[in-house]
């Protein structure tokens, strides 16, 4: 059953960000005993990515300096023309999917949202791009948010995005949701599944579509009460 990782008491016994990579690892684990011969899953995980262009800048100028000699072989690039803000994701908690068939390509996603995905309004558009790109892209993706402790709503967001004018309305604070992009009749569609959950509630089995491949199903509980075991956390 879901257990509430962000408010008291576990989240002052286990930390949530631990929790998540072990449950990425498990559903990738899931996954790739699921999947064909050629196919396999991987989980990434990054928290707190910075891309800090002045330590880039000082460490090439501390090597430059030291290659001084060389310096007609050194080539640098006029300023940029123009710079605006762009945020950038700055947790990722997900597992890849891919087809290994002439070199490993991705074809479905989970993300596993965290805190910072839903913290603020460029940390939330920059989450509901990154879907929306997969989706354009035809590869399978699976939200699993079970975040307490913001109530931003990314699967309303994603909606927003990918179809503004359907008034589609399927709020849920915490919520898995499935979506396949695909043709039906030769229009294309966006199948959506979406899953309220509840905190001591069961989490649902999502489909994932892989791009080109089969269908795999995503055992969230399974995995979620095996990651459970294995870090001790009972009740």
């Amino acid at each position: 059953m879901l257990r509430d990782h962000f408010h008291p008491p576990l989240s002052e016994q286990r930390f949530w960000h631990a929790f998540h990579n072990a449950w990425a690892t498990h559903i990738a684990d899931d996954l790739t005993q699921r999947l064909p011969p050629g196919w396999f899953a991987s989980p990434n995980v990054q928290f707190g990515i910075e891309i800090d262009v002045a330590t880039f800048e000082e460490a090439i100028a501390s090597a430059d300096a030291e290659r001084a000699h060389y310096a007609e072989d050194a080539w640098t690039p006029r300023q940029p023309t123009m710079a605006v803000e762009y945020p950038i994701t700055t947790d990722i908690v997900q597992v890849d999917v891919y087809s290994s068939d002439g070199g490993p390509m991705l074809v479905g996603a989970i993300e596993l949202v965290s805190p910072s995905n839903k913290d603020r309004e460029e940390h939330r558009d920059a989450f509901v791009s990154k879907c929306d790109a997969y989706l354009r892209a035809g590869i399978g993706l699976v939200v699993v948010d079970i975040v307490t402790n913001r109530s931003a709503d990314l699967h309303q967001d994603l909606l927003e995005r990918v179809a503004p004018e359907s008034n589609l309305r399927e709020t849920s604070r915490i919520y898995a949701a499935a979506y396949r992009a695909a043709v039906h009749k030769d229009i294309a569609s966006l199948d959506i599944w979406h899953e309220p959950l509840s905190i001591g509630g069961i989490l649902p089995k999502m489909p994932l579509y892989l791009r080109g491949g089969p269908l795999v199903p995503v055992d969230l509980e399974a995995t979620y009460e095996l990651t459970c075991r294995g870090q001790r956390i009972v009740g």
